[in-house]
């Protein structure tokens, strides 16, 4: 889906503006002024902080109605999960095995070169205190610890609304993958409804997003003149560092992962298939939206990859909103990155409950611009990051975005070329559903 424009200029412009000009801004203060001038902690504390809360705000209300919806119409896409047979089954095992593969690249970078490390302690606990307020509601809902047989336990929630309210988001991201299994496997003309219901949600909550990332340049700016003021040069470096770790990381996944995967598994030359890819790889980079390249997608799996059409009809389709593995890297990566920033440190435990979230979070993840950023929120208070961090962040995540769509979307394209490997239109599943494309 592509971004509005405002005066002309594309929303991502604007974006970038806004870094730029909120960096610029707070480095002045920082270096000529100082952080500690009265009139600079009176604008922070009552101008730009309040500004940038309201965006991280917005977001935060939107996580429970975004990821129950998108779990339960991503489960129910697959249709009966019984017809499904073998492409069916091949799909998911892929789908997890692959976004599995992906975090664990993600983790193993950021625990390898650390860019959060060595912000002065005092700095971030004052970014902290400057952000706690605005994040209260979300930050409330925070463990204090993490344990593997509690964090288990808790998966199952007694009463979904009390999670819900109380920002228990993975136990209401179970609640919403058994709803849709069952919605699944009772299928009558009342469920039927029911999909189209919850479908509605999901386009509702969506167009929301979209309508709050178009205040993305003005919180940015605010964000980043806070930022910029507070921790100067030092804020470039972490951030350049972070953004070299996560596109790192995303590339080996595209370049060394997906081509063993095609080569061994699907039993394809990787050269002819990024050759047969590239077009879907450009409108992924461009628009930022698995959604908006599934078009794309599917007529370069039947015209270049040469797949069957009802296989890569139903990977494609299922794929763009169940199978992001880019998605999933960048998730793991922003948790590590913020928890070493925040001079919070993760155990192995906590590292492999991150894993399995982003796993879960990137099937319940809407295949739009910035779609990510309420699912960092969750991770960040399921393991004790302060979720008002992720300010530190948007500003390089529109690039961030552009390129993990491009990994989900070639992710996509060789999970159906694994999948299509010894089937052929004549002998597929003759009940293997036609998946419709999710909105856009």
């Amino acid at each position: 889906m592509r971004m509005g424009r405002r005066a002309g200029i594309a929303l991502h412009w604007l974006m970038l503006i806004g870094f730029l000009v909120g960096l610029g801004l707070g480095l002045w203060v920082n270096l000529a002024v100082g952080a500690d001038a009265g009139w600079v902690q009176w604008l922070t504390t009552n101008v730009t902080a309040p500004a940038g809360q309201i965006f991280l705000r917005l977001l935060f209300m939107l996580v429970i109605p975004l990821l129950f919806s998108a779990l339960v119409v991503g489960v129910a896409e697959m249709g009966d999960l019984k017809a499904l047979g073998r492409a069916g089954w091949r799909t998911l095992v892929l789908t997890v095995v692959v976004s599995a593969v992906a975090v664990l690249i993600g983790l193993g970078m950021v625990n390898l070169f650390r860019p959060g490390d060595g912000v002065d302690p005092v700095l971030a606990r004052q970014l902290l205190e400057q952000g706690r307020e605005g994040a209260a509601g979300i930050v409330s809902g925070a463990p204090e610890t993490v344990q593997l047989g509690q964090f288990f336990l808790d998966l199952i929630p007694s009463n979904v609304f009390t999670a819900a309210a109380e920002n228990q988001i993975l136990p209401v991201m179970v609640f919403a993958l058994l709803f849709g299994v069952g919605l699944v496997m009772a299928k009558s003309p009342a469920t039927d409804r029911l999909q189209q219901v919850i479908e509605g949600l999901l386009e509702v909550t969506m167009k929301l997003i979209n309508l709050v990332i178009k205040l993305a340049p003005i919180a940015i700016a605010a964000l980043m003149f806070n930022l910029a003021a507070l921790f100067g040069w030092d804020l470039l470096a972490r951030l350049a560092a972070y953004v070299g770790v996560a596109v790192g990381a995303m590339a080996i996944h595209m370049f060394v992962v997906y081509p063993l995967m095609v080569r061994l598994l699907g039993g394809r030359s990787p050269l002819a298939f990024f050759r047969g890819v590239r077009e879907p790889m450009v409108v992924a980079f461009s628009t930022a939206s698995s959604n908006a390249t599934l078009p794309v997608s599917l007529r370069a799996a039947e015209t270049e990859l040469k797949l069957p059409r009802r296989i890569s009809r139903f990977v494609l389709t299922v794929g763009a909103t169940a199978n992001q593995n880019g998605t999933a890297l960048f998730e793991g990566v922003t948790v590590l990155f913020l928890a070493q920033f925040f001079g919070i440190e993760l155990d192995i435990g906590q590292q492999f409950i991150v894993m399995l979230v982003c796993i879960l979070g990137g099937i319940g993840t809407a295949g739009v611009p910035a779609g990510s950023l309420p699912v960092v929120a969750m991770i960040l208070v399921m393991v004790g990051v302060p979720p008002e961090g992720i300010g530190l962040i948007l500003g390089v995540d529109r690039f961030l975005d552009m390129c993990r769509t491009t990994l989900n979307v070639t992710g996509d394209l060789a999970v159906a070329t694994v999948v299509s490997r010894g089937e052929t239109d004549a002998a597929a599943p003759a009940d293997l559903p036609e998946p419709t494309a999710p909105p856009v």
